[in-house]
């Protein structure tokens, strides 16, 4: 049976219950024709048995005889049947009683199609066999021997702890390389630590995830979890990785087979409608769209985009204007449905358009080039674009795009950093593409890492060398920067860069070479110094002593404990590499570098460190002097 005559079938009965139980109590009507209502008398059976006479007083059977059929008389209508018993009960056991919160007609008539299968109980449920069934002891899309970090580096772990890292993360990170370390720790197949349920843990990862503007990732993760099993945080942290990803359809298991707390939000309820058209149930959908438009559910251009979407599936006929005229702002919802519907979104609400959307026209190919490439300025500063990707978007631009724009300027310099055959030339278009002569803008430097790694090192291209070894940098490329030790000064940026980059446990810097580069340092209150310090003091590579001298040189501290500093030490020196990346995500957020302090520099890089992120940690570094 279909879920819609079962539910009439539930509300029929509601309202039947509802008009009385009398009728329901009265003694049932004989259906029999004229002249069966009074059939012969049954005889009397003996006063005791005879030879030969069974209990019932028919004859007894003769063994070896061949039977014959019995067939049982109808109870008369006074109640007594063949045997002469007692008058057969009309209804057995307790009364049904009606449900407490049961609505009267006219609420019944109003309610949409979901609010009834709530009260009834009519949702579908998921019954999927148990080979199918995904486990729950490790959830994560990113596996250990694909580069994710252990499944079990959680476990034996407080989990109030890594309760209060991942929900006091609620804010993007100052670090692209702190960003690409947290997102792959985010994403491993972990088990769950003590204390926190699968459900839970996996949800608190896929908010973090949406925070970071991870939604594919988010996505990704939500959906190695049955939707059986999806606790309400998980559900609602699953439909926002969805919305964000424009991916409306995908939310709907969620939508249709999770009880929701927040079912009264307009954008569950614009859902739903949505989630029924695609179901197969275009008449039920376009009526609760309806009704949401007149009882303004939400506001009017929201509900309009979930109808022409909802249309869509339906091949409905009735045509949806969309009209921006009166909008005022954006939100995820109106950003979602415009670009799964190719709906151009006007240039007055895209100009105000905060760092959420930037991040979506980054990661989404359904929209212009010119607005990816905008939004992948931050996206790359950000570290949710690789410097690959950000070549790949530019060599589309350079094919598509019209050269006289700005992105299509860029993606020119862009082809002669590549292939220009004079070093000096490539060189230049690099620092073009950085922003000219001012300080290199980051963003663009992830951009041109793998330009900078094909040049040769020479004496002659010294003094560019500072800034190619940190576009080097923003793409890991560690081995090709190393290439230009013989060419960089000692105490100079470049060189700072690269005694934060080699790899090796045991490297000792010198103290004098420290002092030269303060003494050059143009930045403002000499942060770069300021984070030179704490990021080799953090790897280990000057000592206590002369890290003490620096410090008070520089009118900084390292001292003084929370419960953070704790936290974060233990981790590195248990070797956890999964609560260390938590603890470092939680202690580098912000905006900007301006928020990040040497001493939670120094912790963090110390307990990446030291638990065996190492490579992490020495990008992170170089990162704070190359953009503090």
């Amino acid at each position: 049976m279909s879920a819609r005559p079962v539910r009439i079938a539930c509300v029929a009965l509601a309202l039947a219950l509802a008009g009385g139980w009398a009728a329901a109590l009265a003694a049932p009507q004989s259906i029999l024709p004229p002249g069966f209502e009074n059939p012969a008398p049954t005889p009397t059976p003996p006063s005791r048995l005879s030879p030969g006479a069974s209990p019932t007083g028919q004859p007894a059977p003769i063994p070896g005889a061949t039977s014959s059929p019995v067939v049982q008389d109808l109870p008369s209508a006074g109640g007594t049947g063949r045997s002469g018993g007692a008058p057969a009960p009309v209804i057995a056991g307790p009364l049904p009683s009606l449900p407490a919160n049961l609505p009267s007609l006219a609420e019944l008539e109003s309610m949409s199609t979901d609010e009834l299968d709530q009260l009834f109980g009519l949702r579908p449920k998921v019954d999927m066999p148990a080979a199918a069934r995904r486990s729950m002891d490790a959830v994560g899309i990113l596996a250990e021997e694909e580069g994710g970090l252990p499944a079990a580096s959680l476990a034996g772990q407080p989990g109030a702890l890594v309760r209060a890292a991942l929900a006091g993360t609620d804010e993007p990170l100052v670090s692209r390389w702190g960003h690409i370390l947290l997102r792959r720790a985010l994403s491993s197949r972990l088990a769950a630590p003590e204390g926190i349920e699968p459900a839970e843990f996996a949800a608190l990862r896929t908010r973090v995830l949406n925070t970071l503007g991870e939604h594919p990732a988010a996505r990704a993760l939500a959906q190695d979890v049955d939707t059986a099993n999806y606790s309400p945080a998980l559900t609602n942290a699953a439909i926002d990785a969805y919305v964000g990803s424009a991916d409306i359809v995908g939310a709907c298991p969620a939508v249709r087979l999770q009880t929701l707390d927040n079912r009264s939000e307009p954008r569950v309820r614009l859902l739903q409608g949505i989630c029924n058209a695609f179901a197969g149930e275009g008449t039920r959908a376009q009526r609760d769209l309806r009704q949401a438009f007149s009882r303004r559910v939400a506001p009017p251009i929201d509900v309009l985009l979930a109808q022409r979407y909802a249309g869509a599936a339906a091949k409905s006929r009735r045509a949806v204007n969309i009209e921006w005229d009166t909008v005022t702002e954006l939100n995820p919802w109106r950003f979602a449905l415009a670009t799964a519907l190719g709906e151009e979104i006007p240039e007055k609400l895209r100009a105000d358009a905060g760092p959420y959307y930037q991040r979506a026209w980054a990661l989404s190919p359904a929209v212009p080039l010119a607005l990816r490439a905008t939004g992948a300025q931050r996206a790359a500063r950000e570290g949710l674009l690789s410097s690959a990707a950000m070549v790949d978007l530019y060599s589309q631009i350079y094919t598509l795009d019209n050269p006289e724009t700005p992105e299509g300027a860029v993606a020119v310099l862009l082809r002669r950093a590549y292939r220009a055959a004079d070093p000096a030339v490539r060189v230049q278009a690099m620092r073009d593409i950085w922003g000219g002569e001012g300080v290199p803008a980051y963003e663009r430097q992830v951009l041109t890492a793998y330009a900078a790694a094909q040049l040769v090192p020479s004496d002659a291209l010294e003094e560019h060398a500072a800034p190619l070894i940190a576009s080097m940098l923003t793409a890991g490329l560690d081995r090709d920067a190393l290439a230009w030790a013989p060419i960089v000064s000692t105490g100079s940026e470049g060189w700072a860069l690269l005694a934060l980059a080699q790899p090796g446990g045991k490297i000792s810097v010198p103290t004098g070479a420290i002092s030269d580069f303060i003494g050059d340092d143009p930045s403002e209150a000499k942060r770069k110094s300021q984070f030179l310090v704490a990021a080799l003091a953090g790897l280990g590579r000057i000592d206590e002593g002369a890290r003490d001298d620096l410090a008070d040189d520089l009118g900084i501290s390292f001292g003084g404990r929370t419960r953070w500093t704790r936290a974060i030490e233990a981790a590195g020196a248990t070797r956890n590499p999964a609560l260390a990346a938590f603890l470092a995500g939680l202690g580098m957020q912000g905006d900007s570098w301006a928020r990040m302090t040497p001493r939670h520099l120094y912790h963090i890089v110390r307990a990446l460190n030291q638990a065996g992120l190492s490579a992490e940690a020495r990008m992170i570094a170089a990162e704070a002097v190359a953009r503090g």
